[in-house]
């Protein structure tokens, strides 16, 4: 029988994936991350996430009534060092960070892989929505999008290596969330009717800016808002504060919409332009990490997402070196972020993704496309 450790965060979805693994037949325990309290409010009981104690509870409770060991790990020093540390300093830079898919890599599928792979587990499960497969003949492992489009996570799994998809199970990608909230009521879990959790587990009230302001109050300081130009059209609290393409908040009335087109953490300036101003169709992207294929040895064709909720546009990405490429898109793209992460697609298979450093203009060359499983 096949040992398989199941993360669980005390929400439906891992839970229901707890509740299939023991229906499979797979001995199967049960683990959850104890990644501290680490913002400064209370959580707000209508807005439940993984970090909370309730969470925990939830999960251990849940463990017990499939009759599962269940065990809480503490990783409250590397998710403060991993994920709360690095989104703050990527903010202080002028970059937008996406925190869960470093997350994913070094937590979720790192540590917590490391963890299975003691307890002579062959594989972990977790609730995402997506789908892992193997190349019939490359051997590769794959990821896919989840049957249910408007729940699918592959863009936040896209750091994931060859290793961790090898030791993935993501049962949920067959299923559509309705599907997944009626096996939770055919296992009769306590958490069948729990709502969703919110993006950023560790904040409690979703506001990012009173977040940084309460840690890092020292390293926030206010400066210039300036059109393309170098005029200065008004003052900000800092720039942390903003990120590439916002209109709201700004202050400034000058007659006309402007957004925020580039961030200046050095010289403590915000710029604004038109919307035009935020059109781009080429961006420089680094840490580049593969997964349909081996290395990008010349240029090839794909469908580019340059954020979670972005739709993607075709694209060419040139390699530059084994970890960066350029990207032109076919189509101008708006608002083009650092720091951002960007991720290609082949129809529903996840070729690779990376970090978005910044938006340039360069050209690029032929293209070429990898064969994928249909």
């Amino acid at each position: 029988m096949e040992k398989i450790l199941v993360a669980m965060s005390g929400g439906v979805d891992s839970s229901v994936t707890a509740a299939m693994m023991v229906d499979a037949g797979y001995d199967v325990t049960g683990i959850t991350m104890r990644l501290g309290a680490p913002d400064t409010i209370e959580v707000e009981p209508e807005r439940p996430n993984c970090c909370s104690l309730e969470g925990i509870e939830d999960a251990r409770r849940v463990a017990t009534q499939l009759g599962i060991p269940f065990y809480g790990v503490n990783y409250e020093d590397a998710f403060r060092e991993q994920i709360i540390d690095y989104f703050v300093e990527e903010y202080l830079i002028g970059r937008t960070p996406s925190p869960c898919m470093v997350c994913n890599r070094e937590l979720k599928f790192g540590r917590l892989l490391d963890l299975a792979k003691t307890l002579e587990c062959d594989a972990i499960a977790t609730g995402h929505y997506a789908r892992v497969e193997q190349h019939p003949e490359t051997g590769r492992y794959l990821l896919r999008k989840a049957r249910d489009v408007s729940k699918d996570q592959s863009y936040f799994l896209a750091g994931l290596t060859q290793e961790q998809l090898r030791c993935a199970m993501m049962p949920l990608g067959e299923y559509t969330k309705t599907e997944v909230r009626d096996l939770a009521r055919k296992y009769q879990l306590r958490t069948a009717e729990k709502i969703e959790s919110q993006e950023l587990c560790f904040v409690a009230d979703t506001n990012y800016r009173r977040f940084l302001q309460d840690r890092v109050p020292e390293k926030i300081h206010g400066g210039d808002i300036i059109d393309e130009e170098g005029n200065v059209l008004g003052k900000h609290d800092g720039v942390p504060f903003y990120t590439v393409g916002q209109r709201r908040g700004l202050g400034i009335a000058v007659g006309k919409p402007l957004y925020v087109t580039q961030l200046n953490a050095a010289e403590k300036t915000v710029v604004v332009g038109e919307s035009d101003a935020l059109l781009e169709d080429t961006m420089h992207v680094e840490r580049i990490n593969l997964i349909a294929i081996e290395k990008l040895t010349e240029p090839i064709r794909a469908h580019v997402k340059i954020r979670s909720r972005d739709d993607g546009g075709p694209a060419t990405i040139s390699p530059i070196s084994d970890t960066e490429a350029v990207v032109k898109f076919d189509e101008p793209r708006r608002a083009i972020t650092p720091g951002q992460a960007t991720v290609f697609y082949d129809g529903e298979y996840v070729l690779g993704g990376g970090w978005i450093v910044d938006a340039r203009d360069t050209t690029v060359g032929g293209v070429c496309n990898p064969d994928l499983p249909s």
